[in-house]
């Protein structure tokens, strides 16, 4: 088996990703497979000859709304097949979930729903999460290895946040969210940066206030989770803090597939 680099990178805006070098960027990554999400714009709005002269066969799944949320898979070799979303109509017109399968082992970019706007969306996003175990769980069934990455809008614990206690309750660090982080690893999922790392001051996010990223005052919401039967297959997994085209940095996983 190869070993495949993955990447999962919330860009804020694709377009906006590419004026910042994004593309320049992953070449020097170089990754397989690549999965993004918050791409903010619809296929036809991008000069697709970018991501093709640099060999990858890319799939766009947007939302109703324009210039809002939308998720996408880059790959360098062609996948077997690609759902555009989970079937569920009313969740997929949000533009959040995209799968690639690829032999025994299938890969999703996913991009839960925020709540920190306000309680209304953050009931929304309480519903999204049980909805989205839910959908995980059954589609285990048949896609038995399965590797999401995307940005969860969560972070697990303690140590995935600048300031735990002032944060107590802050959306994305709610005690039932990380309950439910919790709770979802247990089904059978690996976060595999921890998998590797168990070092604070690990962060995937940060307010655009406040200099936060240059005082490293960040978040941790940004994940690669492989079920635990990918478990001796993963190789490494690291944070990429040094990409700056978006206020996420990515996260890379190496795993043989």
């Amino acid at each position: 088996m190869a070993t495949t680099k993955i990447i999962t990178y919330n860009v804020n805006g694709i377009r906006a990703a590419l004026t910042k070098g994004w593309l320049d960027w992953t070449k020097t990554i170089n990754p397989d497979i690549i999965l993004l999400q918050e791409t903010k714009a619809e296929s036809s709005q991008l000069d697709l000859a970018l991501f093709e002269n640099e060999g990858y066969h890319h799939f766009w799944h947007s939302a109703e709304k324009k210039g809002y949320s939308g998720v996408a898979l880059l790959s360098k070799t062609k996948p077997d097949h690609v759902e555009f979303g989970s079937g569920n109509a009313e969740i997929d017109k949000e533009g959040r979930i995209i799968r690639a399968d690829y032999g025994k082992t299938s890969v999703m970019s996913v991009y839960v729903p925020s709540g920190s706007s306000g309680d209304e969306r953050q009931d929304y996003k309480m519903e999204w999460l049980a909805w989205f175990n839910d959908y995980i769980q059954k589609l285990r069934k048949k896609k038995s290895q399965l590797i999401i990455g995307g940005d969860i809008n969560i972070c697990h614990k303690a140590i995935d946040i600048h300031n735990p206690i002032s944060n107590a309750k802050s959306s994305g660090f709610l005690p039932e969210e990380r309950e439910w982080m919790e709770e979802f690893f247990n089904t059978g999922f690996i976060d595999s940066f921890r998998h590797f790392n168990q070092e604070p001051h690990q962060y995937t996010w940060w307010t655009f206030r406040a200099g936060a990223r240059a005082k490293n005052m960040g978040w941790r919401i940004d994940y690669l989770m492989a079920t635990q039967n990918l478990e001796k297959a993963l190789k490494r997994c690291v944070i990429l803090p040094e990409a700056k085209h978006s206020d996420h940095c990515p996260v890379l996983l190496e795993v043989e597939m």
